[in-house]
């Protein structure tokens, strides 16, 4: 019988042996990360310290994109910001296996990072040295972030594909429809928000904190958009928290690379479209067995109604006054 998704003829074995098809001999120790978009490993090596192998999920992109990723990554690193780059293996960053696509990486310590008004400082500094760098020049094969593809795509997709239930789907099919409308409006008021290269996915999962200073992994998502997307996520509590915080982060940040506070209204609109796309990523990736195991609480009747529920709540938060600098 075929194997129902590509992954799982990504064995233990077939792991060490693309990881020894680039020259490495492995000592066949082998630890699977927490990893669900792509899988990754972390692979004993002889005589030296483990490497992490990264095989990327099969169609999502092409290897253009993922090379641009790269050297996006082995630029920044070139400037001495704290990424963890791939490994030039030969004369290329990604090798191929029995279909998979896959980079090697240095493991990399750290612990998650405790967002104290101190750190977010360090952090500012950081992500705008790493904006300075994007905004030399452009991607040509990344995705660029639009309304179009993290909202609009999204919701179509849960709807023709039948995920929302159907007593939801007049409720859902509506509310789509007026966060996206709302969205389009919000980001025409903006004052015109620079487009540059940006890590794309920068939560607290993605930062490691070693050596007083973030280390900023996984640019799987990185792509062309607003300097904000990757400040927001940085921000939590209440209003009055989330002012203190986003004034410690750009002070930091306009210490390398200047911060547009026209932006700043863009926040609550890339949270509804982050909402909507993961969403939407879930049940696109449905048919991979990792995912009703990782997360066997999608696609039930509480879900959508707590899904609804939520993008309801965004509805008015898009109307309240933006965050602004002191």
């Amino acid at each position: 019988m075929p194997s129902s998704h590509p992954f799982e003829k990504l064995t233990p074995d077939a792991v060490i042996d693309a990881v020894e098809s680039t020259g490495i001999i492995s000592d066949a120790r082998i630890l699977a990360l927490n990893s669900y978009e792509n899988r990754v490993y972390q692979v004993g090596v002889e005589d030296a310290d483990p490497l992490i192998a990264k095989f990327y999920r099969p169609e999502r992109w092409s290897r253009e994109q993922i090379l641009e990723e790269h050297s996006f990554s082995l630029e920044l690193a070139d400037l001495e910001i704290p990424v963890v780059p791939p490994i030039v293996m030969g004369d290329s960053t990604l090798a191929e296996f029995a279909g998979f696509q896959f980079a090697l990486f240095k493991r990399r310590g750290g612990r998650s990072p405790d967002l104290s008004l101190d750190n977010l400082l360090i952090m500012g500094r950081f992500i705008g040295r790493l904006h300075a760098a994007g905004a030399i020049k452009s991607f040509q094969h990344r995705r660029t972030m639009t309304l179009e593809y993290f909202a609009e795509d999204s919701a179509q997709y849960l709807l023709e594909n039948n995920f929302i239930p159907q007593d939801l789907r007049p409720a859902y099919s509506t509310l789509a429809q007026d966060l996206i409308k709302r969205i389009g409006d919000v980001f025409a008021s903006a004052r015109e928000p620079a487009q540059i290269r940006i890590h794309g996915d920068c939560h607290m999962g993605n930062v490691l904190w070693h050596d007083d200073m973030p280390h900023f992994v996984d640019f799987d998502d990185t792509m062309t958009g607003p300097a904000i997307q990757d400040l927001w996520m940085l921000l939590s509590g209440d209003r009055q928290e989330k002012l203190a915080q986003l004034s410690e982060l750009i002070d930091g940040y306009n210490e390398f690379y200047d911060f547009n506070p026209g932006e700043l209204v863009l926040i609550e609109s890339l949270r509804t479209m982050r909402l909507m796309h993961y969403s939407a990523w879930l049940a696109r990736r449905w048919n991979d067995p990792a995912f009703p195991l990782a997360f066997p609480w999608f696609n039930s009747e509480s879900y959508w109604a707590g899904h609804i529920l939520e993008l309801r709540e965004q509805l008015f938060a898009l109307d309240e006054p933006a965050l602004e600098l002191f």
